[in-house]
């Protein structure tokens, strides 16, 4: 696209109705921008111009390329936003308006106007799609013509553009998009290694069309012989992909001997299987490297095969393999949708089937900071994802490095709650576990559980999080801190959610003696775990993994056959499934009651979960975190928190080794 490209010359698929449309949103943005100039001292009406061509190539129907064109208007009136109602219809002005209640926000820390921005960008687009296509349409014109805004300001908005929308975009399916932003992107944050790939891709064009030549001949040539209609094409790989796997492998450019990419386009998914069998015939696959995102689509709609072999002349080769229908998808995502339907209307569009905006509707009604719904954005949502299965076939979506924890969140937070052990692909699994993709998972509950303070260093999700949070501080089990949630022992008095006494079922005890069977804890002799125990001295112990006692607990052990004494809470849930344990139960209590308090200071690198290090460094040794707050500034995070102790020995020990976290600065005691 060059710059005096016209937006005219795009319209082709639009209705006579929706082209004159067009033409006056472009003749009245025109005369409103009239006078103005960007940096580069062109128009300033090019900008949504530009912004209109891409939509309407993406295939924008006619509403949204009349918002993009009106949204950069100079600050709108009420009596403007009536003109643009009369002129161009209520759904045009209604996403001017969404646009411009997100262009609007200004604070004076980036890090939460940054926040805001993406979390009203994200909720409007939970209400219409259109508003995120905008905005990325918006934000790639604006990377194309960076150069003008000083080094700094370059930089930063780089960053954003990698961290927040060019993963938006992959989430979103469009990946001629995601992988543009992600190469403007390098360019300005690290224009040496940018300028070196470009000149190794440059260097080798002639060497690599003729390699893909031949490929692509002997590909054709078995294709024929089977009677399949294949298009074989040369893949070129984006400068960022390049730049990962050279960092991933710690490789210079030089080194890189993977850039060769083909993509086979067939008919059917049927042939597509059928092409891969004459691949692997053709060329050796190599293991661990073939995906069938086929039968299993990736979260954004995604699919494909892919493979790796070693093709002619010993040449790692990468292979895609789909249908033209799914190349349509791949490279257009849920803008697809909009592709072929004239660009007349959005309700062909069920953004309902989005995981992305299915996830939306959860965040809308969980009460977080700005900043940390930036950090969770950029953990959660952009982040790879994985598929895992309920017991009847339903597919759950979460993030990579989810737990059976999070999944029972997932199915409904009730079932979260009562939570009380999981089974993986069949097998007893830890709630901490670490889901895999297409594993199937069953959440065994009881009515009686309920979540305690760990659960919160477990899961991985935020609805998980929020959850888990909202129960604990309704029991008054915790303190919500700033950006942290710390446990604190219970006061008597205390108010707890009403409890009611239940007979657990077969299947449950099963469960939950299964679940102490996997536990994995380690053994200690009990004085070492500071316990006393009735005429016990010397005896081994181990805490229940279930409950997690820690010093000040009301606590009870019983006698495990060949384990030792396993010490629960005293309201612990899975007690009433243990097989004679009245029988087997002994008197267990602390040796020191955990009264001996500390308080420090600390300074550390900006992190997301800097108490839960700490309160695992102090847990360890009996004791615990009570309380803490943290703020953020310049160099990260400074603040103070008070620890409570088994003996002096504990806390010499602790405070050393709250040096040795690496997110730590400094630490000192102040009283």
């Amino acid at each position: 696209m060059h710059d005096e490209d016209s937006l005219l010359n795009h319209l082709e698929r639009f209705s006579a109705q929706d082209r004159s449309r067009i033409e006056a949103a472009l003749a009245f943005a025109t005369e409103a921008h009239a006078g103005q100039l960007r940096l580069s001292g062109e128009p300033a009406v090019r900008h949504p111009e530009r912004v209109a061509i891409i939509l309407a190539d993406l295939g924008m129907d006619a509403d949204g390329l009349l918002a993009a064109l009106l949204h950069h208007i100079p600050e709108s009136s009420s009596s403007t936003a009536e003109l643009l109602r009369q002129k161009f219809g209520e759904r045009t002005s209604a996403l001017v308006e969404e646009l411009a209640r997100i262009a609007a926000l200004k604070a004076k820390n980036k890090t939460r106007q940054a926040a805001d921005t993406i979390r009203k960008m994200l909720f409007a687009m939970a209400r219409d799609l259109r508003v995120i296509l905008i905005k990325l349409a918006d934000k790639l014109d604006n990377m194309r013509s960076i150069k003008w805004l000083p080094e700094l300001e370059r930089k930063r908005i780089a960053t954003e553009c990698l961290q927040i929308f060019a993963p938006l975009a992959d989430r979103l399916g469009i990946s001629w998009l995601k992988d543009e932003l992600e190469d403007l992107s390098l360019k300005e944050i690290n224009r040496e290694a940018f300028d070196q790939i470009k000149a190794l891709v440059s260097n080798k064009r002639g060497e690599r069309e003729a390699y893909l030549a031949t490929v692509s001949s002997q590909l054709s040539d078995s294709a024929k012989a089977e009677q399949l209609t294949i298009a074989v094409q040369a893949r070129a790989k984006h400068f960022y992909s390049i730049y990962q796997k050279m960092r991933k492998r710690a490789k210079g450019s030089d080194e890189l001997y993977d850039l060769l990419g083909i993509r086979i386009m067939c008919e059917t998914p049927g042939d597509c299987y059928a092409v891969l069998g004459l691949v692997h015939q053709l060329w050796k696959p190599l293991d661990g490297r073939f995906k069938d995102y086929i039968a299993m689509p990736k979260a954004n709609g995604y699919q494909s095969l892919h493979t790796t072999v070693l093709g002619p002349e010993g040449k790692f080769l990468e292979i895609q393999i789909r249908t033209l229908e799914m190349h349509r998808i791949a490279e257009y995502g849920i803008a697809s949708h909009w592709l072929y339907k004239k660009g007349s209307t959005v309700e062909a569009v069920r953004v309902e089937d989005l995981s992305l905006v299915n996830k939306l509707k959860d965040w809308s009604v969980m009460l977080e900071s700005s900043e940390d719904f930036l950090e969770d954005i950029k953990r959660e949502l952009l982040k790879g994802s994985i598929i895992v299965f309920t017991p009847k076939g339903d597919a759950i979506e979460l993030p990579a490095g989810a737990t059976p924890l999070d999944f029972a969140y997932a199915i409904h937070s009730d079932v979260g709650d009562k939570c009380i052990a999981a089974k993986v692909d069949g097998a007893i699994a830890s709630l901490s576990a670490e889901l895999k993709n297409t594993q199937i998972v069953e959440i065994q509950t009881s009515a009686s559980a309920h979540p305690n303070v760990n659960w919160l260093n477990i899961v991985k999700t935020s609805k998980a999080r929020s959850k888990i949070r909202q129960w604990l501080v309704a029991a008054g089990l915790v303190l919500t801190i700033d950006k942290n949630v710390v446990a604190r022992k219970q006061d008597k008095d205390a108010q707890k959610p009403e409890e009611k006494k239940h007979e657990l079922s077969e299947a449950e005890k099963q469960a939950a003696l299964a679940f102490h069977a996997a536990e994995n804890q380690e053994t200690r002799e009990a004085e070492k775990a500071g316990l006393a125990i009735e005429g016990g001295k010397g005896l081994l112990v181990r805490f229940a993994s279930c409950c997690k006692p820690i010093a000040g607990d009301s606590i009870v052990g019983y006698v495990s056959r060949g384990r030792g004494i396993i010490v629960h809470r005293a309201n612990c849930p899975n007690l009433p499934a243990i097989s004679e344990f009245e029988q087997r139960r002994v008197d267990v209590h602390w040796e020191v009651t955990p009264d001996l308090r500390r308080t420090y200071v600390v300074q550390a690198q900006k992190t997301y979960d800097l108490f839960s290090e700490i309160d695992n460094a102090v847990k360890k040794h009996g004791g615990a975190l009570l309380e803490g707050k943290l703020e953020e500034n310049s160099g990260g995070l400074s603040g103070k928190f008070t620890l409570s102790f088994l003996n002096q020995a504990a806390a010499r020990t602790v405070e050393r080794n709250l040096k040795n976290i690496p997110s730590i600065i400094k630490v000192s005691r102040i009283a």
